[in-house]
């Protein structure tokens, strides 16, 4: 989740788990804003991913890997050594990342949900910035339009490895 408001003095923002926003400066500089709790679960749960990953599709004993891991990550959400999500729990917003800008110094911002974050995160089309001025170029659809290329381009997930074939994928620009 990513909320962003602004007036004439400040940009307030909100980041809650797998989303991500980009701040656009006057320098050309991107910052990039990211609730991390979730890509940086306990080394314990990253290893049963990397199990799952590790056996065949299709296997009983990955099916079996595969719920100890979802099982894993399920006692993590919205629990204080895990990460947040508001959609179990509308209160979690209140453990978001946030923050506060001059308006002076922001001159676009760009809210993208983790499906659309692929093109950095998962298929390493470019960094934040890049992403930024690739949306600047050609705009909100052409980001997601790639990323479901990228996505139908690896089915089995071999190549980049993620949880499902296609996620949400959506992506608010403004610039001013």
């Amino acid at each position: 989740m990513v909320l962003v408001r602004w007036d004439e003095e400040r940009v307030e923002y909100l980041v809650l788990s797998d989303s991500a926003l980009l701040i656009a400066g006057h320098d050309g500089e991107v910052t990039t804003v990211l609730d991390r709790r979730l890509a940086e679960l306990p080394p314990t749960v990253h290893a049963l991913r990397d199990q799952v990953r590790a056996l065949p599709r299709g296997s009983a004993e990955r099916d079996v890997a595969a719920r100890a891991y979802g099982a894993a990550v399920e006692a993590l959400r919205n629990a204080e050594d895990g990460f947040f999500t508001a959609a179990s729990d509308p209160s979690a917003a209140l453990r978001a990342v946030t923050g506060e800008l001059p308006r002076a110094d922001v001159t676009g911002v760009a809210a993208l949900t983790d499906g659309a974050g692929r093109w950095v995160e998962t298929f390493r089309e470019g960094d934040w910035a890049d992403c930024f001025a690739l949306l600047r170029k050609q705009g909100p659809q052409h980001l997601v339009d790639r990323v479901r290329e990228l996505e139908r381009a690896d089915p089995d997930r071999l190549a980049f490895p993620r949880g499902k074939r296609h996620d949400d994928a959506a992506v608010v620009y403004a610039e001013w």
